[in-house]
């Protein structure tokens, strides 16, 4: 009995630890590990683009979208955004039309147009050979700007880095900006080949499908750096080597939907979200006393410490907050008290039956598992599907259920169980029963 005891003073003391935690680090304002909350709850801009994989063989189309995922994430980072989420998706299963889709949300950046310029100015390099035909060039051999051109694969989607430099032997001019790139392995090896294989022939560079220089390969360029001179501006050659650095797009995107979410808004879903789950917990705090007596109390302290563990893992994983993801947590609070309901029903039979609490307890917990077990896994199961296959909504929702409900199982069993087991083992007599029992029963 006194390791029992002592092992439930720890607990105790390990939940109150747990709570002022989580308290103390909502005072500190410089606190490493606050709450991080979604755009409907913060608000700010939520965009959806589609992205043209006409381009991209099917193969290879996941990879592009991965790419493109993670240059967007980079250049939103860039200008300081908070906590940015950046998601691919496919159009829904039922959709007439398969597409692929990019999600981007952005915390506390509430100026929609300020949102897509920072995810719309990215540039796309692209390299392309010019293609000859009658009249393509003029008696005095200048090319038409509107010869066709004929892709070549190399794009800003192979590029290492871009650096900006004035004049040099590369353009012959002393004080004109250009832009030089640097291709990565694969990018080095493609533009080996091209200019090996297409010397004397020019090559267009283009910047978001504009023609932007039209250089002459001289000779193969084996190292994988390529000169960019378009009569820049020294500032603009400075933005396009920082858009360049920073991500040129491996695939076009077209913006579909923009949502804004005020703070104000965010803010006022976040108090009612709160507002609910300290009500929901007041009602079920009652209701648990009033029907068990003391193991709803002992149930009231688990579910405190249940629900500062949660608090405490959604700082430290971090989870990011929606209102579905407080709404999934709210959930779990249900189940939590569900395993506590199934338990103390199971006792009360037992001490029905005439045993003493201690053997009512073991006996409870012991035909309670069961059902604890496989209703739980369930929901896990459940809640792992959801994540698997949702959007970014519904895996908020899913992530938060999960978290609760596995929780839940470990608080209901050990911990409910360690308190109940501390309290000590009493003969089945009527004061007994009053305590221990439910209900009407006595």
């Amino acid at each position: 009995m006194l390791k029992v005891r002592l092992l439930a003073t720890i607990i105790l003391i390990a939940g109150l630890l747990t709570g002022y935690f989580v308290f103390n680090s909502e005072r500190i304002d410089s606190s490493h590990f606050p709450f991080k909350f979604g755009l409907d709850l913060a608000g700010g801009t939520h965009l959806v683009y589609r992205a043209d994989t006409s381009g991209v063989t099917p193969g290879e189309v996941g990879n592009s979208m991965s790419a493109l995922r993670d240059v967007i994430e980079r250049r939103v980072n860039l200008f300081g955004v908070s906590e940015p989420i950046v998601q691919t998706e496919k159009s829904g299963i039922f959709s007439e039309v398969k597409e692929e889709r990019l999600i981007v949300e952005l915390p506390g950046v509430t100026d929609t147009q300020e949102a897509i310029n920072l995810i719309g100015r990215t540039p796309i390099l692209e390299f392309k050979l010019f293609q000859t035909e009658a009249g393509d060039v003029d008696a005095e051999g200048n090319l038409n700007l509107n010869a066709s051109y004929v892709d070549t694969g190399l794009t800003g989607a192979l590029l290492e880095k871009a650096t900006l430099q004035f004049g040099g032997s590369n353009t012959g001019l002393s004080n004109e900006a250009v832009v030089v790139v640097d291709f990565n392995k694969e990018g080095s090896e493609l533009f080996a080949q091209i200019t090996r294989e297409h010397v004397g022939e020019p090559m267009g560079i283009f910047l978001d499908g504009a023609l932007i220089s039209n250089p002459v390969i001289n000779e193969e360029i084996p190292d994988g750096t390529a000169v960019i001179s378009g009569n820049f501006a020294p500032d603009e050659a400075r933005e396009l080597v920082k858009d360049l650095n920073f991500g040129a797009l491996p695939l076009p995107i077209e913006l579909l939907s923009t949502q804004t979410i005020g703070a104000s808004l965010g803010a006022s879903a976040l108090a009612q979200g709160i507002v609910a789950g300290l009500l929901g917990l007041l009602v079920v705090a009652v209701f648990l006393i009033f029907w068990y007596r003391v193991p709803g109390i002992v149930a009231v302290v688990s579910l405190s410490i249940y629900v500062a563990v949660m608090l405490m893992l959604f700082k430290l994983i971090p989870v990011t907050l929606t209102a579905a993801g407080v709404a999934g947590f709210i959930l779990s609070i249900g189940l939590a008290v569900d395993a506590n309901v199934l338990i103390f029903e199971r006792m009360k039979e037992e001490l029905r039956e005439g045993k003493n609490t201690k053997d009512a307890t073991e006996e409870g917990f012991s035909r309670a598992w069961l059902s604890i077990r496989d209703g739980n896994i369930s929901s896990i199961i459940t809640a792992i599907i959801l994540f698997w296959f949702g959007t970014s909504l519904v895996q908020g929702f899913a992530l938060t259920f999960g978290i609760g409900v596995l929780v839940s199982m470990i608080t209901a069993v050990v911990v409910t169980r360690t308190f109940i087991r501390s309290l000590g083992e009493y003969s089945n007599r009527r004061l007994t029963r009053l305590f221990f029992g439910s209900g009407g029963y006595f």
